[in-house]
């Protein structure tokens, strides 16, 4: 496991510009401070105790002020965790997976609005919860790297089902709702061919038809405050 002291950065820093071949990066991120990676609240604790205690963080300013990096953050899969993070420093911005999506919008009551605050950006992974958003409630459908419970399957059914009534492909709505937000500059769909990245730019382009947003809200599926995607004209 990666220690989080000033010289191990250092170290890591460099040993990543030669593998890359650049003369600086444009963004570090911390990894291995969440929940999910260190197995429990505590054990994560610890970690973002030792990024600043270690002098760890210190060493990230140092490489951003010196101009060795444009900005640092943290790749994280809870946004509680870049929450604390972002109370502690002054970090740019974060990889957020999964934890901001069509079926969850739980950061927008605080962690979200911080970072609008103080302009920092998002960089969204998992915007499908690791498939189930992409295959709809599929029998075996994966939710957080594991078969959907049936609670998730429920809503996702209900999600989908206000889709297929306004004619539209639920992967694409989960998509392009999270780039909606301002905090959000990109995305990590994730995809393992050609033909993959190709039916993501598409799903992109996809217009949405007037009045699914809004029906998504009053189903209670979807934050009241989400930032949304533009729906489509209808000419009279």
């Amino acid at each position: 496991m990666f220690d989080y002291t000033d010289g191990r950065v250092m170290r890591s820093n460099e040993a990543s510009r030669k593998r890359l071949g650049v003369a600086n990066a444009d963004i570090l991120l911390v990894h291995d401070v969440s929940v999910i990676s260190q197995g429990s609240l505590k054990m994560s604790d610890a970690k973002v105790r030792e990024l600043f205690n270690g002098g760890g963080y210190k060493a990230l300013v140092e490489l951003r002020d010196a101009g060795e990096i444009s900005a640092f953050g943290a790749g994280v899969n809870e946004w509680q965790v870049c929450e604390k993070l972002l109370g502690l420093g002054d970090f740019d911005g974060f990889l957020l997976a999964g934890r901001y999506t069509l079926l969850e919008q739980e950061a927008l009551d605080s962690f979200l609005l911080r970072c609008e605050e103080r302009d920092v950006g998002i960089i969204l992974g998992g915007p499908y919860n690791s498939g189930i958003l992409a295959t709809g409630a599929i029998p075996g459908a994966r939710y957080n790297y594991t078969d959907a419970p049936a609670e998730t399957l429920d809503r996702v059914r209900r999600i989908e089902a206000v889709c297929v009534a306004h004619d539209t492909p639920l992967i694409a709505a989960a998509l392009q709702i999270v780039l909606a937000h301002p905090c959000v500059k990109t995305v990590i769909p994730g995809a393992v061919s050609g033909a993959e990245v190709q039916a993501n730019v598409a799903l992109l382009n996809h217009d949405f038809p007037a009045g699914l947003w809004s029906d998504l809200r009053g189903e209670n599926l979807i934050h009241p405050e989400a930032p949304l995607p533009v729906e489509a004209v209808i000419a009279a």
